[in-house]
């Protein structure tokens, strides 16, 4: 069984069909990349993962789970976790802080033992310090740990974010452009860190993204779309020699 299956979804807003009838699957210990024109449906299929959107028929299944029957406050707690397109950060929020408020689900507390500190909230609050100093060394992110967010440059945001959603401790990453806004050098680390993440840590990664030097670098298999549709699947080099890609990219002439 696939870490991550897809089957058969369908969304529409209207009119408009976001989605579809899309199938594909994500295995265990693989970087896979969602590609295609602006407007494809690409970031719509991560939301439908985080459950943000609701299709009209198919099914998403994640390690055994049926995420159509979880709410999206629930997703994460099954191994899900992911960035955006726009940075999502507390920015008044140091890093450190931030990266605390991603090992939330792990804690097993309520308002008293809160309140008292108990020896277990104790423990546990050591143990996450632990877990985010050493996200926090993975990514070479010491010089920022007591920086708060709004004075950081973009790239390093980016990275914030990332290490934030390690911090959960997830089966699957999910990172929506994360080469988006970067400098070629910072991309080359976002390459680097996407590398590390699977190979150093175990985490599967599903990303969207329109860099194909990163797709390309870091890939094993590649998703193509367009209008909501699948138009290709198999290596980053299969996909992108693929007549019906090169014409969603470059049109009929091309």
């Amino acid at each position: 069984m696939s870490l991550l299956e897809i089957e058969n979804v369908t969304l529409k807003f209207g009119g408009l069909t976001a989605v579809d009838n899309l199938s594909f699957s994500v295995e265990q210990g693989e970087v896979f990349a969602i590609v295609g024109p602006n407007g494809a449906g690409k970031s719509t299929v991560f939301n439908l993962i985080s459950r943000f959107y609701t299709p009209i028929n198919g099914s998403i299944h994640f390690d055994g789970h049926d995420l159509l029957k979880e709410k999206a406050s629930d997703v994460a707690s099954h191994g899900v976790a992911r960035t955006f397109q726009n940075i999502e950060l507390f920015e008044q929020a140091t890093v450190l802080e931030n990266l605390l408020v991603g090992r939330h689900r792990h804690r097993q507390s309520n308002f008293l033992t809160e309140l008292f500190f108990t020896p277990s909230v104790k423990k546990q609050e050591i143990q996450s310090r632990h877990y985010v100093e050493e996200i926090i060394d993975f990514l070479d992110l010491q010089a920022y740990r007591e920086k708060r967010i709004a004075g950081l440059p973009y790239g390093v945001r980016k990275v914030v974010e990332v290490a934030r959603a390690l911090a959960t401790d997830p089966k699957l990453l999910l990172l929506d452009e994360p080469a988006s806004g970067l400098s070629v050098e910072e991309t080359t680390d976002m390459r680097w860190w996407i590398d590390d993440i699977r190979r150093q840590m175990g985490i599967t990664v599903l990303m969207v993204e329109h860099d194909m030097g990163l797709v390309s670098g870091v890939s094993d298999r590649v998703l193509a779309m367009a209008d909501g549709a699948r138009l290709a699947l198999g290596t980053p080099a299969e996909v992108q020699s693929d007549p019906a890609v090169i014409e969603a990219y470059l049109g009929h002439a091309a």
